[in-house]
Order: structure tokens, then sequence, then C-alpha cells
């Protein structure tokens, strides 16, 4: 009996890299870091993502490398569990249940068999209360091991990671918490509190941010929302306590990191700099101009390497000289995601809102971003309650060789700015490049943007629709000026709709291109696109036209259309009537381009839902309730690569093209039928293959030396490949883990030995034919030396032959046979 698939919903690419620290391995080749439900392992030389551990079942709270072996990694989720791993191969290796969220882990050095954990006080998040207590990690066989007992050690501190450190080896722990520095020392078994006053004189804000601890001295580094540093010393002693007060930041400080050795402090937050303070005095240095807010910073066990974490879901790696080594940039978040979610024909990559003023081009395949396009092109000023330049609006061509896009900035005094762009595709630098600017396309702000797909774009020249609040919808066509020097196109104004003087609220073409439906408020009207006349017009009172979209296909006779008090409507374009409609709230409307079919996202009480159907049967193909917490924002199906094979009927219509949709929190979901088991793939790159990734250099020059190899081996025997792929020793050596094995000492000699040939599997026609070519390689040279090789009286026979033996031939009676076998008989068939 085949198990029944089942539907799940699971964060995709695009999770936050910057939510917590991120870890580089001892020897700084490889940075860790949690993101969504993964653990991603990326090279510091080349940027590449190389491994996803996968495992957790929720968000990944932090990793840390493992100090009693620095090969493997602790991972801890909101699953209530953590995760022992052998990062280099992607190996699970043990699961440790404790039970509750865990929201921070500590390892230490000195407490072998034990960790630390951050847990909510009762385990109720609501109560905005935590509590640090002591796990111990069993040793017992098994590959998930409760460790559900634990031991008290501080209460009433902070959840986040940044505000608990360890310090001098694990001889005491500090936490920050409100206006309270926490000491507590584990022999003593004493905490020592250290409050600072609530008054804010002078603009001063004494409120705790984050702390560090010094790793060779007794200090304590915390800083503050005021933008201060303090360095606390003698706090062995209550009352004897000191602290020195370092101040550059304007706003609050985001984290703190000491680097391995201690003789630097580094320091960062929302001015995009990273302070680097020298041991023992003011002296500073500093590396500006970072992109956004710093939220973590790490330093590599080597020293070589430091590590920030920013605003933007980037993290960047730096040198010890302060100079930027490399960057990971993942999805960018921005506050607001106006343009939607489309997807760029070309590369298949989402397109949404990037940095302020730029389109990002991101690649769900590689998780990664491919590039950001910049489309306003002003410098961003970080001002709080300034008006700047927004980008609202982005639609692409069918072929993705022309981009549109709708820039904005509205005063307060209700002034309107406004610009629209078209931008070419230059294929020599691979990329978008300005060719028209529209000034006020609108009087009144854009609603709607979409092109016209036509089977054919050199019969009829390219479209483009635009629809505004000032009750108007303009065409605008590409059209091309012959100059006597070269041959531009542009973009002109070619007509211009109106119904009643209604607002615009939103616009679509049908999948051939030959109508034109515009939503006028409460009215949808469909128009000819080639005469531009009024064709019909449908309503279903009361509320706004919200969402509008033709069917596909098979359904390429309907349309479809949302109303602000939840109706979902079909109207029948060949009979002008309203074929079927029902009330579901509908937020999201978006069809597949591949298939008939359409997915809707409702919001009803606190939950979304997710309903698939074709337009021309009401009752939908899938339903999923509860797919996630809170409002759907934007949807989009993106074409895979390679269709899917989905047995179950119900879940077929993810065959051609993933579904992904973006929450009101900003995580970028998708759907997978597959369970986590299945999904789990840690050895798909291994991290020993890291010289053959697939670098421009590689495609040009690694390709051809494969081949050049290949050629030269062809010609070698088979019996060596297979006695190399048999071998139970090239085996072990290849599939085992470095650090597991034993000796090279005691394995070197069996695999010596496996590649030695037995002389028993010579087969005596071999044998004899080597003797053979011996010796007449040695009579050969003593012919041609003119020396007279002496011959050896015949020996005696000792022994009797039995039966048809031959008697046994010496080496000049075998010499007289093969010249003898070299002469010419040919004469004997003439008599």
């Amino acid at each position: 009996m085949v198990a029944q698939e089942r539907l799940r919903v699971v964060r995709c690419g695009g999770s936050s890299l910057s939510q917590s620290r991120a870890v580089f391995s001892a020897d700084a080749k490889y940075l860790l870091c949690a993101s969504g439900d993964y653990v991603k392992v990326y090279s510091t030389a080349t940027e590449e993502c190389l491994h996803v551990l996968q495992g957790h079942s929720n968000l990944v709270t932090g990793v840390q490398l493992n100090p009693q072996n620095h090969l493997q990694l602790y991972s801890w989720s909101l699953d209530g569990a953590i995760k022992l791993w052998d990062f280099l191969d992607g190996i699970l290796i043990k699961t440790f249940v404790v039970g509750p969220k865990l929201f921070a882990f500590y390892a230490v050095a000195s407490f072998e068999g034990s960790a630390f954990v951050i847990i909510p006080k009762d385990n109720d998040e609501r109560l905005g209360s935590y509590q640090l207590v002591s796990v111990k990690l069993p040793k017992t066989p098994g590959q998930e091991v409760d460790a559900s007992e634990w031991e008290l050690v501080l209460e009433g501190i902070s959840e986040s990671p940044k505000c608990t450190a360890f310090g001098r080896e694990g001889e005491y722990v500090a936490s920050v918490w409100g206006l309270h520095l926490f000491v507590y020392f584990f022999k003593k078994k004493k905490i020592h509190s250290f409050p600072l006053s609530a008054k804010c004189s002078k603009g001063a804000n004494n409120f705790f941010t984050c702390v560090a601890c010094h790793p060779k001295e007794d200090c304590i580094a915390s800083g503050h929302k005021d933008g201060k540093i303090r360095l606390w010393r003698n706090f062995h002693h209550k009352r004897e306590y000191t602290f020195s007060t370092l101040h550059w930041h304007h706003d609050e400080v985001m984290d703190l990191a000491f680097s391995v050795e201690g003789t630097t402090l580094l320091s960062g937050g929302i001015e995009s700099v990273l302070v680097q303070w020298r041991e023992g005095s003011n002296a500073k240095e500093f590396l500006p101009r970072l992109g956004s807010t710093i939220q973590n910073i790490s330093a590599s066990p080597d020293g070589t390497f430091f590590s920030t974490s920013h605003s933007d879901n980037k993290i960047t790696i730096i040198h010890s000289n302060l100079k930027v080594s490399a960057m990971i940039q993942g999805l960018i978040k921005g506050s607001d995601v106006k343009t939607g979610l489309t997807v760029d024909p070309r590369t298949k990559a989402l397109v949404l809102n990037g940095k302020p003023g730029h389109l990002q081009f991101y690649s769900l395949q590689h998780d990664k971003q491919l590039y950001n396009l910049d489309i306003v092109q002003q410098e961003y000023i970080h001002q709080y309650g300034l008006n700047q330049v927004e980008l609202v609006k982005a639609a692409f061509d069918s072929r993705g060789s022309w981009l549109a896009t709708v820039e904005q900035r509205e005063e307060k005094g209700g002034e309107l700015e406004m610009q629209m762009k078209l931008w070419a595709y230059d294929e020599q630098k691979q990329s978008f490049a300005l060719n028209t600017r529209i000034n006020m396309p609108h009087e009144d702000q854009v609603t709607a943007l979409c092109f016209r797909g036509t089977e054919d774009p050199n019969s009829t020249p390219l479209t483009m629709v635009t629809a505004g609040k000032d009750g108007q919808f303009k065409v605008w066509m590409l059209l091309s000026q012959n100059d006597e020097e070269n041959r531009r196109a542009g973009w002109t104004c070619d007509f211009v709709g109106s119904y009643h003087n209604y607002q615009a609220t939103n616009c679509c073409f049908s999948e051939d291109g030959s109508l034109l439906a515009v939503g006028f408020e409460e009215v949808v009207t469909v128009w000819d696109s080639e005469t531009w006349d009024l064709k019909c017009t449908f309503c279903h009172p009361p509320g706004t036209i919200q969402n509008l979209c033709f069917g596909r296909l098979s359904c390429s006779k309907y349309l479809l259309g949302t109303t602000s008090n939840g109706f979902l409507c079909c109207w029948n374009l060949l009979s002008c009537t309203l074929e079927w409609s029902a009330q579901v709230n509908v937020l999201v409307l978006q069809p597949d381009c591949l298939s008939e079919n359409v997915a809707a996202i409702s919001y009803l009480s606190d939950y979304s839902d997710l309903f698939v159907f074709k337009p021309s049967e009401p009752r939908p193909v899938c339903i999923q309730k509860q797919l996630c917490r809170g409002k759907v924002r934007w949807a989009v199906f993106v074409p895979r690569e390679v269709p899917d094979s989905i047995a179950s009927e119900k879940y077929q219509w993810l065959n051609q093209s993933q579904f992904y949709f973006l929450t009101e929190t900003h995580e970028l979901m998708t759907f997978s039928t597959k369970t986590p088991e299945e999904r789990l793939t840690p050895s798909s790159r291994q991290l020993a293959v890291e010289e053959n990734l697939m670098t421009p250099f590689y495609l040009l020059l690694g390709k051809h030396q494969q081949q050049t190899r290949e050629a030269a081996e062809v010609g070698k025997a088979p019996a060596q490949k297979a006695l190399a792929q048999e071998s139970p020793a090239i085996k072990e050596l290849l599939h085992t883990p470095a650090h597991v094995l034993p000796s090279a000492s005691f394995l070197c000699p069996i695999f010596i030995n496996s590649l030695l040939v037995s002389k028993t599997n010579k087969s005596a026609d071999e044998f004899a034919d080597e003797m053979e070519m011996e010796t007449d390689s040695r009579d050969s040279e003593s012919e041609e030396e003119g020396a007279v090789s002496e011959i050896p009286s015949q020996a005696p026979q000792a022994t009797e032959c039995l039966g048809d033996v031959a008697p046994k031939l010496s080496k000049a009676q075998e010499k007289e046979l093969r010249k003898l076998r070299k002469l010419d008989y040919s004469w004997v068939s003439a008599l």
C-alpha cells in the first residue's frame, strides 16, 4: 500500500541569514550560519553555498562549533532540539531533545558533557521572562537522545543570545537585562548585580543592548541604547567594581565582539560602520559604508576574519586589516514589497523590491541573489520621517526583453512626483538599460501595469497599459525611429481610455492579447486591443474590483475578478454572463501561466487559506486550510525547469510550476509533498571537491583538461578501473570522514597491497609469451653485436617421460626451432 502524499508548507530559499551570529570553521575556510529551518555552509573564498544541513522542523536560532571537536557543529531551534553535525560531510551525528523552545545555546570547553540554553520561564513565552539553564548532553548510543533534565542558573534574563556571554573559560557568565548587569560565578555560586541609573541626563539612555566577555582577562564589555560602550572590571566585588566608557555611536550599539586574543573590541550599529577599538586606549579604526545596520558580529578562531550580519539579509566577511573580503547576499526583505512578486522570463528569477530604489533578481533554485538593478538612481538618505522616492510598480513583457517600472514620491501637502521608466535588455551587458523616461504618466497614482502578450512580436508592436487613480488607462506602444546613423526604439502614448470618470483600479490582457480588461471601481470593462473599442461591461455590486485575471488554455473564455466585499466572480466572455460566484474573501488571485489552474488565497480570522481551481469548475481542485498565520501579501507561480511527477491527483497542479507566497512577516514560503526525511540531502555537495567549483575559469579550462585526461585514459585496461572501484581499501579512504579514520601508517599497507596484482592471476599463455618476448629481445641484441653464443652441452634426462609428454628442450634447440619456423616453405606446394 502506497502512503498518501500530503502537502506541506515549508520555508524556501530567501530565509534570513542575519538573525543570529555566523560562525567560522577552525581554519576559517568555511562560514556557517542559520537560515530558516536550515544551516548553511559557505566558502569564505568563493561565497558559494557548499552544504545545506536539513533536519530541524522549526526556525534555527543559532549555531556554534563544538569546543571538544572543531569539526563538529551544534545547532538549536525553536523545535526544542539540539543537533550535533559533522559539517564537513553533512552528517547528523546526534539529536538532543530538550523540549521547550531554544533561543540561545552555549557550549563551554570546561563544562564537558553539558551545555547552557535559554528557554522561556514555565515554558510560556507570553510571560516575557526567560531563564538560563544547564542541560546535560548524555553520551548514550542512539541517534535521538532525551535531554530534558536541566538545572537553573539565572532567571529574569533576555532571550537574545547577544545579551548573555561566558568569560574566562566558563568561570562566570554575564547577562544584561534592562538596566541591570548580572554576573554569576560558578565556583562561588553567587550572583552579583550591577544596576545603572534610569535617569537620562543630557540625552543618555543607560539601557543595555548587548554584552561580550574578554577571552583572557576579567573584563566585560556592554553596549547601551545611547551608543555608549562600558568596560567593566573588578566585578568580583559588589561595591568596588569600576567601568570606563567608550563613545562613538550616535544610536544604540547592536553587537559587540572581542578578537580571539582580546587585543581589539568590535562594535556596530545602525550607522553601517564597523568600529575597532584598541585595548587600553580610545584609539579606534573604522570600516564605513557597509550598506545597512550591523546586527551581529563574530570573529574567526584563527583571528584572520571577522563577519558582520546586516539588516538587509547580508553577511560581510572582513579581513583582520578591515578590508572587505567577501559578501554573501540573501533575499533582501524591506519594509514593504510594493512591486509584488514577478518572474523574469529570461532567468526565471524572482523579482521584487530590494534595497531602497532597487529591484533585486533572486535565483530560487540556487538561493542566491543574481544582481540588483538601480531604478531610482538617487542616493538614499537614512533619515527617519523623510519622504523619499519609492519604487511601486514593475512588470516584464512575455520574452523578458522589456521592463517597465514606476517610481513616485508624495509630499505631505499632497504634491506627487512620479516617473515611469522603460528598460531594454542589453545582450552585451547582460542587464537592463534605460530606454525611455516618462514624467507624470498619470495625474494621480498608477494602480496597475501590464504588457500585452503576443505569439509573434514582429507582426504587432509591443504594447503596454497603465491604469491610474485619475480615472484613465493609457496604452503605450513601442515605435522604431530610423535615423541616418542608427535605428532607435522609443515608447509613446497611443490611446487614452476612461469609463464615467471612475478610478481605474487594475488591468490585464487575455492570453492571446486580443482583449483588455480594466476595472473601474465596481465595474469591469472589456476592450478590443486592436481598435480599443469597448466590448462589454460586468458588475457585481457592491464592492470595488481588486483583482482581475483571464483564464488560460481551455479556460480562456472566462474572466475572474475579486471584490472588496469578499466575492470571487467568474464571467463567461462568450455569453457575457456571470458563470458563478463565491464569497471567500480573496486577498490574492494568481493564475498559472502553464496550466488552467488559478490559486486564490483568502483570509478568515487569524489564518489564510488556499483554494486551487479551474475557472470552468467552481469546485476547487485543492484546498489547504490554515496556510499560515496572518495575511498573505503576494503570490506567484514559477515554472519548473524539470516538471515534477506528483502521483496524487489532488496535488498535480504543482507538476508544471512551483507556487511561492510572501507572508506579512516577509517569510517566503512554498509547498512540498516530500517528508522532512525525503528532503534531507546533507551530502548533496561534498566539501572535499570544493576545488572543482563551477567557476568561469573551470568552464574555460577545466572542462578541456578533463576531456584531455579522459581521452588519454581510453587506452588503459578496464581491469584497473574495476580494481580501483571494487577495492575495499579505496572505498574506506573515500567514504569515511577524515577525522575518524585510523592513522596513515595503518592504512598505507592496506592501500598499497590492494593495488598490487597477484602473480597467480597470469595465465600460462601470458607467461609463455612474456618468456618468448624476453628471449627474442636477448637474441636480437646478441646478433647485432656479432657475438657468438656458446651452445651448452645437452643435459641428460634424469627422469623418464610418461606417455606423450614432450621432452624438455634446451635454449639452443628452441632457438633452432624458431629459425626453422621463420623459413619460407611455400615451394613445397609446387611439387
